[in-house]
């Protein structure tokens, strides 16, 4: 069964009195998620009062989506497609989001749909949400990237079952908006107060993650310290600040519970800016308190009250803070000139505030008397366009003379036309203060000074001044996401297709996975047309949640074990049908499989489902190999009792031989690289063997990810010592296999910690890390991590990238698709109505495909490639312009952080007399896996092609 609560994660614990499952089949329904609280609360309905909304047809009904009564519905005639439905909102709200609610019967069910918004209700921007709902009655949930707008128009472009062109709606809510938690990888925290008698009341307790622990103020011995208490958080770093989140403790007490509180926000921990005031309420759910965004380095929360008044104590299980990562521009080449400027008496050019040192300042000209009067200037050329969302302004460090009052904010693209972003008025204070604006492109920049902000003069002076990204957030250099990608299901594996398609499934329910009920809910994406189409496959009797994937040399994909255990189910793209393949010899799930270079398919571990192994005289799951010709063989040589990790589940192996890292080398080799620091070589000839590949370094790593990004080279990063409940780790290692010969050394960490989360390979050798959370929970969003990192295998570094929308934890998703971009998605699948359940992706666009303003990169052609070769092949393939190298890249099948089959490989090069490029394809079969592949080409600047894609062998 599962226990489903809305607002709230779960963690996959054993039931101990659940009844007996199938015996094909003995854990098939012996998961049962508990309840984890929400550190973050989700976004809720926008209060409808005051809403006008109208439609392309039936206007006259258009008002019941809006009346709060599902039994009423607009209902268009069967006109033309698409349909629409305009919100005014008669106000600028913030949105992250809507819900639809279908209308009684199936005919008229949306499909295909896309959100846009505009501030004036005829300018429309691209689409902000664009996906396809599932075909049944369920209320659905679309989510956006926070944005801030007036007009919202929810347009159906088909009806879910191509039944009709009429389309109907029950009822539309608009999501209020709110920035995401930022990751707390390295945050500090102190207390003005703790206990430290008893392990809960320790102040690390409101970072780490772990919603059963708690800081608590002193209260032993006696007297406890007075009110007010407060905790201060040192992020390390500026981040632009909008919101905290308080989670109240969670044990049976409700001492402690803050009511009354202040929250202050400072860039050095002494300046403080005014502070946001408010009261928590008397409850166990998590709060949010939302101010003015603002560049900030440390935030204070006091406690002012305790919300019950029982006592002089406060106390917090979890503090998230809320807003954009690394929020600044980089100044580099910036020019800034200035209307005024002192330079008799003192160094106080206009140059200053932009040279990293708050100690200097700009101040308008005061001598000789008299001072030039207000208004005073700041123009920057920042020397290219770029998209902007904000400036903060930090004040002299100083004296007070000159501090900013009133301000204009300009942009301009050309120097002459300019536009007026923002007026307002800065406080009088020595805190930084931010500005926040609707993105705009400019490459102009003026900051005028109306007044001095205490009246005291003629003057104007700014220590530093620095302008923000859209959202405070993405920068071409960091590369960009997409609209979120709606899909009629939670994508929890997905295996990338010949075709270009991408393959997802769920489980035998589109957001549950308890059961083993042989059927599976599927979808298959076209990233080039944003269509998914749902499909139920029954036929093979297999429920596939929680697999073994790998891809055949021909292009099938083999999926094994999960819910129904001992299954195996066979997709082939050509002829868009599942077959059922033989049973496995052992029934498995959370196992992993790998294609090996003559087509077999070998497999291991997998204690999930099915028998735990190494408990009550189970013997540890050890491999089995599958042929086309003969099925699947037991390999007893193959043991797992090498492979397994220390994992601190009490049920032996029914976590610590779960996501195997395998690798097929030469030979008919497998690499076991991890998540166990162990590695190993099995072999699936004869009835299997196993041989020690000496130790990774570091701890175990469940739910870390390891991928080939070159011939050999191995890049593992993150995860955790046990599969959930314990911090995750930031640490990196590469893998170097020579021959038989294994090495590893520790290489600089990522800038968060991750788990859960997912490792693709890009054409250029370098690695996305993207999602995961800091403290692995199943089926919880604490804690994740947003920004997306690259590691560069150049500098053997990474660097943090732009932030997604929605938080990719367990049970997300991962793969490179041909154009070089990277689809990201899933999420939950823990029942009808839980938050974490995640029916939406997003694509991310990377550096590479962006020129420094932002636009789309040109790239180079394949103008001419193969369709298919043999390993060793030397080929022949021709471009549009000149090259420099090329790569191949080995599509990917993807699920729970692993994916065995991605690997990209080199190509070295040389240069035919009429201009081609001859490519040989390496030999080895146990390196250059037959099968399908992307083949790319890359100029100087590193810029993909798109792939051609080819099978090899």
């Amino acid at each position: 069964m599962l226990c489903v609560l809305v607002g709230v994660a779960a963690v996959v614990h054993q039931q101990p009195d659940a009844p007996p499952g199938p015996a094909a089949d003995p854990h098939a329904g012996h998961i049962v998620p508990s309840l984890v609280p929400a550190a973050v609360t989700t976004a809720a309905p926008l209060p409808r009062t005051g809403w006008e909304i109208t439609a392309d047809d039936a206007a006259e009904t258009a008002t019941r989506v809006l009346d709060g009564d599902p039994a009423t519905s607009w209902r268009t005639a069967a006109t033309a497609l698409p349909h629409h439905l305009t919100i005014d909102t008669r106000n600028r709200v913030a949105l992250s989001g809507l819900t639809y609610l279908p209308a009684a019967g199936e005919t008229g069910r949306i499909g295909q749909y896309q959100v846009q918004i505009s501030d004036n209700g005829t300018t429309w921007s691209a689409p902000v949400a664009t996906g396809t709902f599932a075909d049944d009655e369920v209320l659905k949930t679309v989510a956006i990237g926070t944005v801030v707008t007036r007009y919202v128009r929810f347009s159906a472009l088909t009806e879910a079952g191509n039944r009709t062109s009429a389309v109907a709606a029950a009822e539309i809510n608009l999501l209020g908006g709110t920035d995401p938690a930022l990751p707390r990888t390295g945050w500090t925290i102190a207390p003005d107060s703790q206990e430290t008698a008893a392990q809960n009341g320790r102040a690390v307790n409101a970072l780490d993650g772990n919603t059963t622990t708690f800081w608590h103020s002193r209260y032993s011995p006696a007297p406890a310290g007075p009110l007010p208490h407060a905790i201060t958080v040192d992020m390390k770093t500026a981040n632009l600040v909008s919101g905290l989140a308080y989670l109240p403790r969670q044990d049976t007490s409700k001492n402690g519970q803050i009511g009354r509180y202040r929250i202050e926000t400072s860039m050095n921990g002494t300046v403080w800016a005014p502070p946001s005031t408010g009261a928590f309420t008397d409850s166990k759910s998590a709060q949010i308190a939302r101010f003015a965004p603002t560049l900030a380095r440390f935030v204070k929360l006091t406690a002012l009250s305790e919300a019950g008044n029982r006592g002089p104590w406060s106390s917090v299980a979890e503090v998230n803070l809320l807003g954009r990562a690394n929020p600044t521009l980089s100044r580099s080449g910036w020019t800034v000139t200035a209307s005024s400027q002192e330079t008799a008496a003192a160094d106080n050019r206009a140059a200053l505030v932009l040279d990293d040192n708050a100690t200097t300042f700009w101040h308008s000209r005061y001598s000789p008397a008299p001072a030039v009067p207000l208004p005073h200037t700041l123009q920057f050329d920042l020397t290219r366009v770029v998209n902007l969302g904000g400036l903060s302004y930090l004040p002299r460090p100083t004296g007070v003379n000159g501090r900013i009052g009133q301000y204009r904010i300009a942009t301009s693209t050309d120097n002459s036309t300019w536009d007026v972003q923002a007026n307002g008025t800065f406080g009088d204070s020595a805190a930084q203060q931010t500005v926040v604006f609707p993105p705009v492109d400019a490459r102009y920049v003026r900051l005028i000074a109306v007044t001095e902000a205490g009246n005291r003069g003629p003057w104007s002076t700014a220590a530093e001044i620095y302008l923000l990204g859209p959202s405070g957030s993405i920068v071409p250099q960091r590369g960009a996401w997409g609209a979120p990608v709606g899909f009629p299901l939670v994508p929890v594996a997905a295996a990338l297709l010949p075709n270009g398609k991408v393959l997802t499934w769920s489980a035998f329910q589109k957001d549950a996975f308890s059961g083993g009920t042989g059927k599976t809910v599927t979808a298959i994406w076209d990233p080039a047309t944003g269509v998914s189409t749902q499909r139920t496959v029954s036929n093979t009797g297999h429920d596939m949640f929680c697999p073994g994937i790998s891809a055949l040399p021909d292009g099938r994909v083999v999926v094994t074990g999960g819910n129904n255990s001992e299954k195996t189910s066979i997709y082939n793209p050509a002829t868009d049908a599942w077959t059922g393949g033989p049973n496995m010899t052992t029934p498995r799930g959370y196992q992993s499989s790998v294609t090996l270079g003559d087509g077999r398919v070998f497999t291991i571990g997998g204690s999930w489902s099915g028998p735990i192994g190494g408990t009550n005289g189970v013997p540890h799951k050890a491999g089995e190999v599958w042929s086309a010709s003969g099925g699947w063989k037991a390999l007893p040589g193959a043991d797992a009792t090498p492979s397994l990790t220390a994992d601190a589940n009490p049920l032996g192996d029914y976590r610590k031989d779960n996501h195997t890292w395998l690798f097929a080398w030469s030979g008919g080799k497998v690499l076991q690289a991890g998540p166990s620091r162990r590695m190993n070589w099995y072999s699936a000839d004869g009835t299997g063997s196993v041989t020690t590949a000496g130790t990774r370094g570091g701890t175990d790593a469940m739910n870390g990810t390891a991928v080939m990004y070159d011939t050999g080279k191995i890049l593992a990063v993150g995860g955790a010592t046990s599969y959930e409940g314990v911090e995750a780790t930031a640490d990196a290692h590469l893998i170097t296999v020579r021959g038989s010969t294994v090495t590893s050394r520790q290489v600089s960490s990522m800038a968060n910690t991750r788990s859960f989360h997912s490792s693709v390979v890009l054409p250029d050798g370098r690695v996305a890390v993207i999602g995961g959370q800091n403290f692995p929970v199943p089926f919880s969003d604490n804690t994740a991590v947003l920004n997306a990192e690259l590691w560069d295998p150049v500098t053997e570094s990474f660097s943090t990238m732009a932030t997604a929308r929605v938080p990719r934890t367990y049970h997300s998703v991962a793969l490179l698709l041909p154009d070089g971009r990277v689809f990201s998605g899933g999420g939950g699948l823990c029942g009808a109505g839980c938050s974490t359940n995640h029916f939406d992706g997003e694509i991310w666009t990377p550096p590479y495909l962006l020129t420094a303003t932002g636009a789309a990169a040109p790239r180079p052609v394949l103008t001419e490639a193969p369709t298919e070769a043999a390993n060793g092949d030397t080929v022949t393939v021709r471009t549009d312009r000149e090259v420099t190298g090329f790569a191949m890249v080995r599509m990917g099948t993807v699920t729970h952080t692993v994916n065995t089959d991605q690997r990209r490989l080199s190509l070295p090069h040389t240069t035919t007399a009429d201009g081609g490029y001859e490519l040989t394809i390496p030999p080895d079969t146990g390196i250059a896996v037959p099968g399908y592949w992307m083949l790319f080409a890359l100029d100087a600047k590193g810029v993909p092609s798109v792939a051609k894609i080819f099978k090899i062998g």
